[in-house]
């Protein structure tokens, strides 16, 4: 049992800095994997016959070892990185229940036992026992919080360093699953797989594991990490291979702009997935193809109180990344800072080709595509999710409120909460037309947003907006009713006039706004 000395003196810090210290030696033994790679082609390339392929097989093997201790690694620091959060999170219960202390006038030892201030008597001594005794509940729970997370930790490290002892896996399972496998089939099915089996498929197929729905995050962030620097690599080829074969067309400077926007946006992932400070990011999908697709958790979703997905809209890409990761990881601090004994993650969900321009934004084909991927992804993290159900909210930004209520109507969207922020409208014309209780259902859009001033239909052109001084905000948007207005019936909360893209600046109400309402029914009714 953790003592209440030993939180207090806890560093959480250096836990997460060693689990990054694991995180960097990952990264040193893949570059020594791929260089193995590299020369199992130089040497099958360069030496024909059946003695170069004997010969280019046995450089192949000598990296799967390597392989498999990359993902080691990544667990370890998952393994850490985890310890650390659970360890903030106790200290935060631990505060609060010391902070609530003084004004009930309840004493603390050193031992973190309580008792009424000695200078109480009578009937006020009476309410502070009864202070004593919430305040030590307080106490006992960031203590077990503290424990239980301290076990989980050293019962891993010790699984994990009994599979490195007993030799890397060389079986694979005789049953895999297609990708698009209903995501609870593929849960049951990795739930009977053994752990020796489970390591093989993240060595030998990361591809295909970190794109299975209902596989939990922890394995598909070691699978997809492991493709990360390779995926790089590919660009840089391509884009290497374009300049020198085309450079005169049009065409391969348009091609070129866009490797290099895609590469941008692996660099600013990548950046995120090596902090060393804050909650650990999770990579739970990366496609470089087009203008890029990435979904990333701020926290493990598996292990969250709370689950918020975040579905942008127009102009998002991988290569204009930085925005919205700066926006998922706005959200999880603030439902920290507002609930520490709660566990937040908050998702970045770009899985789906979103308009790049005005005339794709001008229709609803774009949504409509994503849906079965938004649906699968929310089914995925119900299906793999750890103990009780988390709360899931689903926050849709711009064109993205009309991804996600297109996807709540046609495949439905396993959600608690939706949130609808600088909406063009989401496909229904009131609230209870997306099959659930107004009641969660939640809107904003700020003052000075040009979105609300959208003209409706194809009668009026795409850009004509309205002075917001003049009679107020369109009722009917381009999509349908505006979400914000009374009539549709959702929960609305303020949007402080930051314009299209400030919901989430710190010194915006709607930010605590959103984070209250991904706590839950606890904090929601505290939402402006």
């Amino acid at each position: 049992m953790v003592t209440y000395a030993q939180l207090w003196q806890a560093d959480p810090g250096a836990w997460r800095a060693a689990g990054a210290a694991w995180s960097r030696l990952a990264d040193a033994v893949g570059q020594r994997a791929a260089a193995l790679g590299a020369v199992a082609g130089r040497v099958t390339d360069g030496w024909q016959g059946a003695a170069g392929s004997a010969a280019g097989d046995h450089v192949r093997r000598l990296r799967a070892p390597l392989d498999a201790a990359r993902s080691a690694f990544v667990e370890t620091d998952q393994v850490l990185s985890g310890l650390a959060a659970a360890l903030v999170r106790a200290r935060g219960m631990l505060a609060a229940a010391v902070s609530s202390a003084g004004p009930a006038h309840v004493e603390i030892d050193r031992s973190g036992r309580t008792a009424p201030d000695v200078t109480v008597t009578g009937i006020d001594r009476a309410a502070a026992l009864r202070a004593a005794d919430r305040v030590g509940a307080g106490i006992a729970d960031a203590l077990h919080a503290a424990s239980a997370a301290d076990r989980a930790a050293a019962t891993h490290l010790d699984r994990l360093a009994a599979a490195a002892a007993a030799g890397w896996p060389t079986t694979p399972p005789r049953f895999r699953p297609p990708l698009g496998a209903r995501p609870d089939a593929v849960r049951r099915w990795w739930a009977g797989l053994s752990e020796t089996e489970r390591r093989w498929l993240v060595v030998h197929q990361p591809a295909y594991v970190g794109r299975l729905h209902g596989v939990p995050v922890a394995a598909r962030d070691q699978a997809n990490r492991s493709l990360l620097a390779g995926q790089r690599a590919a660009l840089v080829r391509e884009r290497a291979e374009a300049v020198r074969t085309a450079m005169p067309r049009h065409g391969a400077v348009s091609a070129s702009h866009r490797l290099v926007g895609l590469m941008s946006g692996i660099d600013a992932v990548d950046a995120r997935l090596r902090a060393e400070t804050g909650e650990r990011a999770y990579l739970l999908s990366l496609v470089a193809e087009d203008d890029g697709r990435v979904v990333l958790a701020v926290g493990d979703p598996d292990r969250a109180d709370n689950v918020l997905t975040y579905v942008p809209g127009m102009t998002a890409s991988l290569g204009a990344v930085r925005d919205d990761l700066s926006r998922v990881e706005a959200v999880a601090a603030r439902a920290a800072a507002l609930d520490p004994s709660q566990r937040t993650a908050a998702v970045l969900w770009l899985d789906y080709d979103a308009p790049s321009f005005l005339d794709e934004a001008m229709f609803t084909a774009k949504a409509q595509a994503a849906g079965p991927a938004l649906h699968d992804f929310a089914e995925g993290l119900r299906a793999t999710h750890e103990g009780p159900p988390a709360q899931q909210t689903v926050l849709g930004h711009s064109y993205g409120s009309l991804t996600v209520g297109t996807t709540v109507r046609t495949t439905g969207l396993a959600a608690d909460d939706l949130v609808f922020v600088g909406s063009p409208g989401v496909g229904v014309d009131h609230a209870t037309d997306l099959g659930r209780p107004a009641t969660d259902i939640w809107s904003s859009t700020a003052p000075n947003d040009p979105i609300a001033y959208l003209a409706p239909g194809w009668r009026e052109p795409l850009t004509r907006f309205r002075d917001p001084f003049d009679t107020g905000p369109y009722e009917h948007l381009w999509f349908g009713r505006n979400p914000t207005d009374p009539s549709f019936g959702a929960q609305v909360f303020d949007g402080d006039a930051h314009g299209h893209s400030g919901y989430w600046r710190t010194d915006n109400d709607a930010l605590t706004d959103i984070a209250r309402i991904a706590l839950g029914p606890e904090h929601q009714s505290e939402v402006s």
